[in-house]
C-alpha cells in the first residue's frame, strides 16, 4: 500500500519505518529540510534502539523515502498518517495548531479520495472536526480515522511490531478495514485489533496514559508516607503488587514521571473533562503529586546539606526522562538541575545518550561527562535520576575515590540498603530508611 507519514518525530519515524518494513511504499514528510536531508542519508535524528537499522534497510530497499514536498507526499498516498505534536498550552489544553496546518495542506493537495489517520494524541471530537474541516477544502472525499499509538520510548520499535492491542477509531467501515489490514502483520501472535467509534479511540489514548500516570503517582505518594514513618516502600510494593488485581507494572517509586506523553496527556484530559462540565479532581491530583515528586531529590539534598548550596558540587547520573532514550522533555533530572543551580551549586552531569540535548538546554551552566565516573570528581554527592542499566552494578570503590564524600541520593532505588551499609555510603532513596554509616 502507498502510505505517507506526516511528521518525523518519535511516532512518525517509528510508524513509517515499521510499515515500510512489512512491504508498504512509505514517504515520510516533514517541513524541516535539515532533518529530511539527514534521514535521506540514513541518519536517525533520535535515539531509539533498532530504529536506525530499520530506516536504513528499508531506504536501501526503496520502500522508505523522505521529502519536504507536500504535493509529492499527498499525491503518493492512499493513506496519510498525521504524527505531529500537540503540545500543552499554559492552561493544559492541547495546542492543535500543527495538526490543523497539516490537515489544511493535505486538503489543498488531494488528487483523489484519501484516508487520513490521526496518530497524534488529540481531544475527543478532534476527528469529527478535522474530517469536516478537510472536506470543506478538498476536491475529493477524505475519511478520517483515529489510530492512537501506545509506544514507549526506548522500546518503541518492539511496541509497534508486537503490540498488546491495536485500536482503530472510525465511522466508515471501509476505512476501518483498510487500517486493520495495515496492522494485521503485527498481530500474528493473536493480539486483538479493536475497531470502535472515533471518539472512543481518542478517549482510549488519554485514559490509558492517565491510568498509568495515576499508578506512578499513587506509589510515589505511598513512598512519601513510608519515608516519613520509617517503612520500606519496597516491602509494601511487594505486598500489594503480588495481588493479581494490582500487579507490579508502573508500581515503582521514584523521582516522578516525565517525557512527552504522561505530563501533557493528564493535563489535557483534565481540560477535556472541564470542557464537558465534569470534575476531574483525581486527575488533577495525579498531576499535582507528580509535580511535587519531581522536587523530592532536591529536598533530600537540602535537608542534608542546607538550603544554601553555594560552593557545593553535585554529580548527576541520568538526565533522560527514562532509560534507552535521549529525550529530556519534562525529565525529573532537568528539574533537579535547575533547583541545584538556583541554590548556587555546581552540577556535573552524565548520561549515556542525552548529553547533547542537555547541553542545548543548559549551555555552559554545567559540565558534561561522557564517562560516568568522571562526573563524580570532587563532587559532594551523587544524585541518580535515571535507571540506566550501567548504573545498577557500578564500581563502588571507584565511586568513593572520586567523590569528596560517599553520599548518594538515589531517585530510582537502584541499590539495596544492606549493600550501602556494607559499602559505608550515606544513602538516601525513595520511600526507604536512610543509611548513615557509623
Amino acid at each position: 500500500m502507498r502510505l505517507t507519514v506526516v511528521g518525523t518525530g518519535y511516532v512518525g519515524l517509528v510508524t513509517g519505518a515499521c510499515l515500510a518494513d512489512t512491504g508498504n511504499d512509505v514517504i515520510g514528510y516533514d517541513i524541516n529540510a535539515e532533518k529530511v536531508a539527514s534521514l535521506c542519508r540514513g541518519e536517525c535524528p533520535i535515539y531509539e534502539p533498532g530504529l536506525t537499522e530499520i530506516i536504513q534497510a528499508n531506504s536501501r530497499a526503496g520502500r522508505l523515502s523522505f521529502t519536504t514536498d507536500v504535493r509529492k507526499a499527498v499525491h503518493h498516498a492512499e493513506v496519510i498518517f498525521i504524527a505531529v505534536g500537540t503540545p500543552p498550552r499554559e492552561d493544559g489544553s492541547p495546542d492543535l495548531t500543527a495538526l490543523h496546518d497539516v490537515a489544511d495542506e493535505i486538503a489543498d493537495h488531494v488528487n483523489d479520495p484519501k484516508i487520513v489517520v490521526i496518530k497524534s494524541t488529540v481531544p475527543v471530537g478532534t476527528g469529527d472536526d478535522l474530517e469536516q474541516r478537510m472536506n470543506r477544502r478538498a476536491r475529493h472525499r477524505i475519511r478520517v480515522v483515529n489510530n492512537p499509538e501506545f509506544l514507549k520510548e526506548g522500546t518503541a520499535v518492539d511496541d509497534f511490531q508486537k503490540p498488546d492491542r491495536v485500536v482503530i477509531g472510525a465511522e466508515d467501515p471501509e476505512a476501518a478495514e483498510c487500517i486493520r489490514e495495515l496492522h494485521e502483520p503485527f498481530v500474528r501472535n493473536q493480539r486483538p485489533i479493536f475497531v470502535m467509534h472515533r471518539a472512543a479511540a481518542e478517549m482510549t489514548k488519554y485514559a490509558a496514559n492517565a491510568c498509568l500516570a495515576a499508578r506512578i503517582s499513587f506509589i510515589n505518594q505511598i513512598a512519601n508516607i513510608c519515608d516519613a514513618m520509617g517503612v520500606d516502600v519496597n516491602e509494601v510494593r511487594v505486598g500489594i503488587g503480588s495481588d493479581a488485581r494490582i500487579g507490579f507494572q508502573f508500581l515503582y517509586p521514584g523521582a516522578g514521571y516525565g517525557g512527552s506523553c504522561f505530563p501533557k496527556d493528564v493535563q489535557a484530559l483534565v481540560h477535556v473533562a472541564q470542557r464537558a462540565g465534569v470534575q476531574a479532581d483525581l486527575l488533577e491530583a495525579v498531576h499535582s503529586v507528580n509535580q511535587r515528586q519531581r522536587e523530592v531529590l532536591f529536598h533530600k539534598i537540602t535537608s542534608r546539606f542546607g538550603e544554601d548550596l553555594a560552593g557545593r558540587t553535585f554529580a548527576i547520573w541520568g538526565v533522560a526522562f527514562k532509560p534507552k532514550t535521549d529525550d529530556i522533555r519534562e525529565a525529573p533530572a532537568v528539574v533537579l538541575i535547575e533547583r541545584l543551580l538556583e541554590a548556587g551549586a555546581k552540577v556535573q552531569a552524565h548520561d549515556p545518550v542525552a548529553l547533547t540535548n542537555l547541553r542545548r538546554r543548559f549551555g555552559d551552566r554545567l559540565s558534561y561527562h561522557n564517562v560516568a565516573y568522571d562526573a563524580l570528581n570532587g563532587a559532594d554527592a551523587l544524585a541518580i535520576v535515571t535507571e540506566w542499566n550501567e548504573f545498577r552494578s557500578p564500581n563502588f570503590d571507584e565511586m568513593q575515590r572520586r567523590l569528596k564524600q560517599p553520599v548518594i541520593f538515589d531517585g530510582r532505588n537502584l541499590y539495596s540498603l544492606s549493600t550501602m551499609q556494607r559499602r559505608k555510603f550515606e544513602y538516601f532513596s525513595i520511600g526507604r530508611p536512610s543509611v548513615r554509616p557509623e
